[in-house]
């Protein structure tokens, strides 16, 4: 994949009549359908069927599945609401780009998986790259640290969600609610550190007894984690 003929040069114009359809929408189909059904499902014969093409044709626009995928990808990225700029803040402020991040992935349960098969930065992706670059800059961290603090805290965000996701699927598929499920993890766990031979897990099953809402764990991880990532700053 070339990122310089996907990003770098428009569309080329085609003889006759004006195209019929434009990258952008054939991607915001693309990611109707990955929302709805799943990744597995954005085919090109789907996708051509939703914007009522034929699906040779759809290989004009966008010439492979992993093609549309970096284009998928860049198009959520655009949801970000980030302000102008850094307010000088920079753990408040990468704490609301994990904020983002987070809710971006909830909206698109495909995204977490399928970040680790990008190959290009699009657009909107090097707008949160250079936003939160900017974030870092008073950090004390050189260039190469703050991209790598950046990657890491997406890694985070991403397996967190992939991990919320995960239980909710649990939870539906067992028909349970999730006050059942921990409960019921919770006597198991508890007869489990009665036995005496686990004193550090009893320890901190007491402690965890009252878990939190899933908002406050992740805020509670995500503190850890900004600390973690930056303590030499």
């Amino acid at each position: 994949m070339d990122p310089e003929l996907l990003w770098s040069r428009a569309e080329r114009p085609r003889r006759g009549r004006p195209p019929a359809h434009d990258r952008a929408a054939i991607t915001a189909e693309a990611v109707a359908l990955a929302d709805a059904e799943g990744l597995a499902a954005v085919t090109m014969r789907a996708v051509a069927g939703r914007i009522g093409a034929g699906t040779m044709s759809l290989y004009s626009y966008v010439p492979n599945k992993e093609t549309l995928l970096e284009l998928m990808i860049d198009h959520v990225s655009g949801d970000h609401r980030l302000p102008p700029e850094p307010s000088g803040d920079w753990r408040a402020d990468l704490s609301r780009i994990a904020h983002e991040q987070r809710a971006i992935m909830h909206r698109h349960p495909w995204l977490p998986g399928a970040l680790p098969a990008q190959q290009t930065l699009g657009p909107n992706t090097l707008a949160v790259w250079e936003y939160t670059l900017a974030v870092l800059a008073p950090a004390g961290l050189d260039a190469r640290a703050r991209l790598e603090t950046f990657s890491l805290l997406t890694g985070f965000v991403a397996s967190h969600v992939l991990y919320e996701l995960a239980q909710e699927r649990a939870i539906e598929a067992a028909g349970r609610t999730s006050g059942d499920l921990l409960d019921a993890q919770a006597r198991y766990l508890r007869s489990v550190a009665a036995a005496g031979t686990l004193p550090h897990l009893a320890q901190a099953l007491e402690v965890t007894r009252d878990e939190p809402a899933p908002q406050a764990v992740f805020d509670r991880l995500l503190g850890r984690m900004i600390n973690g990532l930056t303590a030499g700053a």
